[in-house]
């Protein structure tokens, strides 16, 4: 089981390290990327081609502002791909660009796409599609989800 991480510039790094911390606490294999869509497509054209060959099952892809990563990203293959839009400070819409840029998609390039700087979330939504055909992965993700509702409850009862 591989995921990769592809995030479109260096400063976007803090942003997707929920996302790689998820995914170490299930022992998934991952290999992050910076390379941006606009300035190096040929560079992401061959490293998509790369990640393929040697077996990746999911992408996770953060960018910011015009977001074209993971659309692109997309377009170039049929591995799932999990967007994250990413709020920076060189925006003025509070990472709504971003989002946008995802959610709306054409017909036939789908990009999964999670709340605005929610890595944890593309992280965790990867595991679920990983877990689809591994029974082992299932089991720990039901452990997890089983230990997470216990807490909140927990948490609750402290309270009434």
């Amino acid at each position: 089981m591989k995921v990769a991480i592809f995030i479109g510039s260096i400063s976007d790094k803090k942003t997707m390290k929920a996302a790689t911390e998820i995914l170490k606490n299930f022992n998934i294999y991952y290999k992050s990327y910076v390379i941006s869509a606009h300035r190096l497509p040929d560079v992401l054209s061959n490293t998509i081609k790369k990640i393929e060959h040697e077996g990746t099952d999911v992408i996770i892809a953060g960018a910011g502002l015009s977001a074209h990563l993971p659309g692109i990203i997309s377009s170039k293959t049929i591995l799932p791909v999990i967007g994250v839009p990413i709020h920076n400070n060189n925006g003025l819409l509070g990472g709504m660009d971003s989002l946008f840029s995802m959610v709306q998609m054409p017909k036939d390039v789908p990009v999964a796409t999670v709340g605005i700087n929610n890595s944890y979330n593309a992280g965790l939504l990867a595991i679920h599609i990983l877990s689809i055909k591994n029974m082992d992965l299932k089991k720990s993700l039901l452990e997890f989800r089983i230990k997470k509702r216990k807490k909140l409850i927990n948490e609750i009862e402290q309270y009434l």
